[in-house]
């Protein structure tokens, strides 16, 4: 496939590749040099747990996620003692 730098410096990634790999606007990408004319483009991994809120809160059951209130915290979480 074939795209053009624009006058910006951004490049176009064809639909056919962005529908393919699931690419969404937004996605951040690392570009490293190999040679003169030639470069690699690899996708970002997303941040572990990257977007879980808002898709908890998207649930179409209302009422069925409330964040946490912020003075909880994983030091109220006792753990039994094993052995």
């Amino acid at each position: 496939m074939t795209t053009t730098i624009s006058s910006k410096g951004q490049i176009v990634l064809p639909a056919g590749i962005r529908q393919q790999d699931g690419i969404e606007p937004g996605q951040q990408f690392d570009i490293e040099r190999i040679d003169r004319g030639e470069y690699r483009l690899k996708r970002k991994a997303p941040r572990r747990n990257e977007g879980l809120v808002e898709l908890l809160l998207a649930c179409p059951f209302k009422g069925w996620f409330k964040p946490m209130d912020r003075s909880e915290t994983t030091d109220d979480i006792h753990l039994p003692k094993l052995g």
